[in-house]
């Protein structure tokens, strides 16, 4: 029998579906009742898909940037994303600086940083924070 993926939210008003029904697969038994979809049911296929690689590579966004072909600020505003997505708010870890300038310029160049990122670190760096 070929199955069909269960949507995560009401096309007309956009709230979360109940599941309230669970047959086997194998012997056709049912169940019936109130369960819960699970936190990622109600996420986009391309939220959940984004969540399986980030998985697949351990948390590294590194390899999740060569896994998608994306850059790295992409990589970090989709998780952003995820996370609003999941209802929680994004917040900016307290940052310490144990960078040299050299590797901030390299980090940089790679795309990881912005320009005005870079120099806030580089200020940290010079004042010794």
């Amino acid at each position: 029998m070929k199955k069909n993926k269960a949507p995560g939210k009401c096309p007309v008003c956009h709230e979360e579906f109940s599941v309230t029904k669970l047959t086997c697969t194998s012997c056709g038994s049912e169940l019936t009742g109130f369960f819960e979809g699970g936190r990622f049911s109600s996420l986009s296929d391309s939220d959940q898909y984004f969540i399986e690689v980030f998985v697949k590579c351990r948390g590294s966004i590194k390899e999740v940037e060569k896994e998608l072909g994306v850059s790295y600020p992409t990589v970090r505003g989709k998780l952003d994303d995820v996370i609003k997505n999941l209802g929680y708010q994004v917040t900016e870890p307290e940052e310490v600086i144990n960078d040299s300038s050299a590797e901030i310029l390299e980090q940089l160049d790679r795309g990881e940083i912005t320009p005005g990122k870079a120099a806030e670190m580089l200020k940290k760096v010079k004042r010794g924070v």
